[in-house]
């Protein structure tokens, strides 16, 4: 693909595409001061990582409302009020007074982001010049920076005060918000109205399910890393920050050049079972290890985030006979709701045990079980699972929080 396809893009695809950075951003913005905020408003960590389990459960159930808003009012009306959710309930976040409101800010943010970045890429392909391969790679550049440079981000700001990555977020998504109003026109709305329901019977299929279940395993070790390892490196913002924006840069990485290389060699199944084993040691060493180890281990398990992240995404969407929007709202519906469970659980094994390597040991647990899904129902798997080594998510897909 020419790099001329990649860079010579409307101005409504370069708007779409800089808010979606920002949407990414806010998902790791909060890991390098956990801390921080558990001492400013005098919280446990328990009560603390119910930020990301407010965020995501949210985001679970909107899956189920994505579709049915953005085909009956468009995709630029849907982009715009997402975008107003997360400006609103991100410079709320930054008032709050207590861990409870801050939950609960966060939740309102989660059905913004929900809202925002389940339309955005096909907004983006929608819009795009260079075909479908120059939109799908933006949208995942877009997602593998935001990933990285949340962080990093949380880290300059949140060195002031823990409040000001909120406003920061506020800010920019404000003027994505303002960006996308005057660059996109107004998309076409789908011929064929999503039902709340549609989602749901998606699952009926057995491949999809059986992705679904083992994706649901692997984000638990995911988040687990993601929420919980912050409170076992306790580290200041700056050093937490630059461990994390280095596991997202990883992450980036290998999901968008390494992945589709190894499925191309090895096949998408084997690719998935082996990283999701790989992920399972890691994580069992980062819980085990001195601080050193813990900070190596962390990064490194972007490696395989990014290599699961990307083969998950392209099973769930060729796997079934589905609308891939229904598909992967099907798929991220139950998926997501391991990402809310972790946050929550991973603390509260840590206070019940008194042990703090035992929510590893489980994150390390959930992560076989992904892989043995994956080797049990290899067969319902494997359906169109070749033609899917080498082609990222299609151009008619809502993919956003498969990555």
């Amino acid at each position: 693909m020419p790099s001329t396809s990649l860079l010579r893009q409307p101005r409504a695809v370069w708007a779409t595409a800089g808010a979606s950075v920002v949407a990414f951003m806010g998902i790791g913005l909060v890991d390098p001061i956990l801390p921080s905020i558990a001492g400013g408003l005098h919280a446990t960590p328990g009560q603390v990582s119910l930020l990301f389990t407010s965020y995501f459960l949210i985001t679970a159930v909107a899956m189920l409302l994505t579709g049915f808003v953005s085909s009956r009012i468009g995709g630029r009306r849907t982009l715009l009020l997402g975008l107003a959710f997360v400006v609103v309930f991100a410079g709320l976040a930054g008032t709050s007074g207590s861990v409870g409101e801050l939950v609960g800010f966060r939740a309102g943010w989660g059905l913004g982001n929900a809202l925002f970045v389940s339309t955005a890429l096909a907004v983006i392909v929608g819009a795009a010049a260079g075909g479908s391969a120059a939109a799908i790679l933006l949208y995942e550049s877009a997602l593998g920076l935001g990933m990285a440079c949340g962080p990093l981000l949380g880290a300059l700001l949140g060195d002031a005060s823990w409040r000001y990555p909120f406003f920061g977020t506020a800010f920019l998504m404000a003027v994505g918000f303002l960006c996308i109003a005057v660059f996109l026109k107004e998309q076409p709305t789908p011929a064929r109205k999503t039902s709340l329901l549609d989602p749901i019977r998606a699952l009926g299929h057995g491949g999809l399910a059986s992705a679904a279940v083992s994706a649901f395993f692997y984000n638990y070790t995911f988040f687990t890393v993601l929420a919980f390892t912050p409170f076992v490196l306790d580290m200041s913002p700056y050093r937490s920050g630059a461990v994390f924006f280095a596991w997202g840069a990883l992450l980036a990485v290998f999901s968008v050049i390494v992945a589709p290389r190894m499925q191309e060699r090895f096949g998408s199944l084997r690719v998935l079972g082996g990283s999701l084993v790989l992920l399972a040691v890691d994580v069992l060493v980062l819980g085990y290890g001195d601080h050193t180890t813990a900070v190596v281990c962390t990064i490194l398990s972007g490696a395989f985030i990014g290599v699961n992240n990307t083969v998950y995404t392209e099973l769930a969407l060729g796997v079934s006979d589905a609308p891939r929007p229904v598909a992967s709202a099907g798929y991220n519906f139950v998926r997501w709701f391991a990402a809310a469970a972790a946050p929550f659980f991973a603390p509260r094994i840590e206070e019940w045990t008194g042990s703090v390597r035992l929510p590893f040991v489980v994150a390390a647990v959930t992560a076989v079980a992904g892989a043995a899904v994956v080797v049990v129902r290899r067969k319902a798997l494997a359906h169109d699972a070749e033609e899917l080594v080498t082609r990222h998510a299609t151009e008619d897909s809502v993919t956003v929080f498969a990555n």
